[in-house]
């Protein structure tokens, strides 16, 4: 088969082209607004999916451990503005960046600050030294997570101190345990953790020891029974607590992620960092 194509220049077939062009891009900014508006829905969805799921975990748990309702972290790495405006019009506050220089560029973009002004960033990430300046400078900075050893504790606090030479606030920290002993893995080692938050409450006096933090085992089977992460971060809780001489009902556990978040609820979470399930999968390549 041939076909033959005729280009028709006359003015009435001009006018039908400008007409017809018109309706393709009303039809285009319709279709525009209906996908923001659905994207919009199901993100209100999510969260609310979530925070039902979160409240249906802590109901689950035992009456010992009904002190505390667990607080959502919307982990939103290496998601666009767009998106963690859309979650902070839904609801969310508080937000999560593994990455120093996402959590730079999306602390000071100017459209977050100006149409999310009660956000709350937390830094879930590996820490280096030479990067604390940068992230202590982040407006809204709620918290850092990953305190890993002591030398990164004083360093974290000397710098708050320089940085917010008020002394009025404090920079609220967790202490980050590696529970499952993998070498991959960032954190203290169970054993050691003690002497660990014992130097944050005793020599960093700008920064407020708020938990615990850990990052389980990927890919626990929890048909085996309850994640032995969790059962550590609780156990290395009890323990510091004695130790120490301080409240357990004051010493958070951040601990949780999008596949098992429930489950880190029921054992004794009060932080849960859950990034998939409200955002949809990740584009790595964004990552810096």
């Amino acid at each position: 088969f041939f076909f033959f194509f005729f280009i028709d220049r006359s003015p009435l077939a001009m006018v039908c082209l400008q007409v017809s062009s018109y309706q393709y891009l009303i039809s285009g900014m319709i279709v525009r607004y209906l996908v923001t508006s659905t994207r919009a829905f199901n993100m209100d969805t999510a969260i609310k999916g979530t925070l039902e799921k979160i409240q249906q975990a802590c109901a689950r748990r035992p009456q010992e451990l009904q002190w505390s309702k667990p607080r959502l972290i919307a982990v939103s790495k290496t998601k666009p503005k767009q998106a963690i405006i859309e979650a902070y019009n839904c609801g969310q506050e508080h937000f999560g960046e593994n990455y120093v220089q996402e959590l730079v560029e999306k602390g000071h973009d100017t459209d977050i600050a100006s149409q999310c002004p009660n956000i709350r960033w937390h830094f879930i990430g590996h820490l280096q030294s030479n990067k604390v300046n940068k992230v202590l400078g982040v407006p809204n900075l709620n918290c850092i997570e990953t305190i890993h050893d002591e030398k990164l504790a004083t360093l974290v606090n000397n710098a708050w101190a320089r940085t917010h030479p008020d002394g009025n606030n404090k920079l609220n920290v967790f202490v980050q345990i590696n529970t499952s002993g993998e070498e991959n893995k960032n954190g203290v080692p169970s054993d050691a953790a003690e002497g660990l938050v014992s130097h944050v409450i005793n020599s960093c006096p700008n920064l407020k020891f708020v938990g615990l933090m850990t990052i389980g085992k990927y890919g626990y089977d929890m048909t085996q029974g309850p994640n032995p992460d969790f059962q550590e971060l609780v156990k290395c809780r009890a323990d510091i607590c004695k130790k120490l001489n301080l409240d357990p009902t004051q010493v958070e556990l951040s601990m949780g992620m999008s596949t098992d978040y429930e489950h880190a609820i029921e054992v004794g979470s009060t932080n849960v960092r859950v990034g998939s399930s409200i955002f949809g999968d990740r584009d790595y390549s964004k990552t810096k």
